[in-house]
């Protein structure tokens, strides 16, 4: 058995099927950056999953997420990387990206487009990113 088949037995024997895989893809309690993830906010439950394209060779601008959020890359290369210190990490298609929650940070994608699929656990009225003002704002 793998070690994902062991956890779905062992958390939930009502789901197994034969022949069923599972893979678990991230299982993280920190950020890309190892800055952990702290509480939730209180409030009604939101989810938001966005399918987000970003042209080769771009920029984000730098932004901010209020809430926790993880993103699978389909397709291409980003790297991601913090504001006003020496933190960066490279992402490639297959990949999920534990995003930052509350830190300044941007994406540069490379040779080719990004195609990411993007997870947002918030609570209702929470934007799902913020601007830096001073560059004029979140992509």
């Amino acid at each position: 058995m793998l070690r994902n088949d062991i956890l779905i037995a062992s958390s939930c024997p009502h789901l197994i099927v034969a022949g069923e895989k599972a893979e678990t893809l991230l299982h993280s309690n920190s950020a890309w950056n190892g800055v952990s993830y702290e509480a939730y906010s209180k409030g009604a439950v939101e989810l938001s999953v966005l399918r987000i394209t970003i042209p080769p060779h771009s920029k984000l601008k730098w932004h901010t997420h209020p809430m926790p959020n993880v993103a699978y890359i389909l397709t291409g290369e980003i790297t991601v990387e913090q504001q006003g210190v020496n933190k960066k990490r490279q992402f490639v298609a297959g990949e999920v990206v534990p995003e930052t929650v509350n830190t300044l940070h941007r994406g540069i994608t490379g040779e080719q487009a990004v195609v990411l699929i993007a997870f947002y656990a918030g609570v209702k009225g929470m934007p799902l990113a913020e601007s830096n003002r001073r560059d004029g704002g979140a992509r």
